[in-house]
């Protein structure tokens, strides 16, 4: 199982996520994801520690909490859904196709 923060400051650390969580129990993973463009955090994160009751101690004290001047959005990660490899219509080349 992993948890979902969101809502997080962009100056946050993995370092600081790992404090923040480690008062719940021991951290196994933190993933920051960052803008591609940028380099600087996307405003959440994925936290992953050892048991399910840990994470749930964790889930429980920390969401809605103010942290780092945000209020954090905290709850069990959804699975990744699957992204279509279809684009719409990128690849038809409907423009060849008109009449004029």
């Amino acid at each position: 199982m992993s948890i979902y923060v969101g809502n997080l400051s962009y100056q946050v650390t993995e370092e600081d996520l790992k404090r923040a969580f480690a008062e719940y129990g021991t951290v196994s993973r933190v993933q920051l994801p960052t803008d591609r463009e940028t380099g600087r955090p996307r405003g959440f994160a994925f936290v992953e520690m050892e048991s399910d009751a840990q994470e749930t101690a964790a889930i429980e004290a920390l969401d809605g909490a103010e942290w780092m001047g945000r209020d954090l959005k905290v709850n069990k990660a959804k699975p990744r859904e699957e992204r279509s490899s279809s684009r719409g219509s990128w690849g038809n080349n409907t423009r060849n196709n008109r009449r004029y």
